[in-house]
């Protein structure tokens, strides 16, 4: 089975340090999902400063070693005029659902990594055209909507904790 892999890296952090209160380590994320088949592609989405903290570089650096292709985009400070409080963003979920798609042809089965319920749609769409999918996230960091539409194909980040986990930093 071919596999393709698309991390929402934000999302993916946040569920870490939020929810799971442990770290992840991507290259062993990616070992475990080629276990299910022969991964052709992953995609690692992420927000980057400009210029990146030496700590955020070294990391972007990694990815590509580790077997991702990175597709980053600035942060931006959005400031919001009625509460005056600002915001710092980078969203990609369009990068993310745009490759889905683009690479359709490539893969079987598609990993998502990320509990964002805005994926939903291009899920749907996804199995309409016969793709596999997987979504990885965790229990308490997944939108309704995306937790639904995965059904049985969901695999929750904490039942891998063994597999997956960061040890060394």
């Amino acid at each position: 089975m071919r596999i393709s892999v698309f991390v929402d890296g934000a999302n993916f952090f946040f569920m870490q340090k939020q929810k799971l209160q442990w770290f992840a380590d991507p290259k062993k994320l990616l070992d475990f999902i080629g276990t299910k088949g022969e991964i052709n592609e992953a995609f690692y989405y992420i927000g980057q400063d400009a210029p990146p903290e030496a700590k955020q570089q070294a990391f972007l650096d990694a990815l590509p070693t580790m077997g991702y292709s990175l597709v980053s985009k600035q942060i931006k400070t959005i400031y919001d005029t009625r509460t005056g409080a600002t915001k710092r963003k980078a969203n990609l979920d369009i990068e993310i659902v745009l490759d889905m798609f683009n690479t359709i042809d490539h893969y079987d089965m598609a990993v998502l990594v990320s509990g964002d319920g805005d994926f939903e749609r291009a899920l749907t769409l996804l199995r309409a055209r016969g793709k596999q999918l997987l979504v990885v996230a965790t229990e308490g960091f997944i939108a309704r909507e995306l937790r639904n539409v995965a059904g049985r194909h969901y695999l929750d980040m904490q039942s891998i904790k063994v597999d997956i986990e960061k040890t060394r930093y």
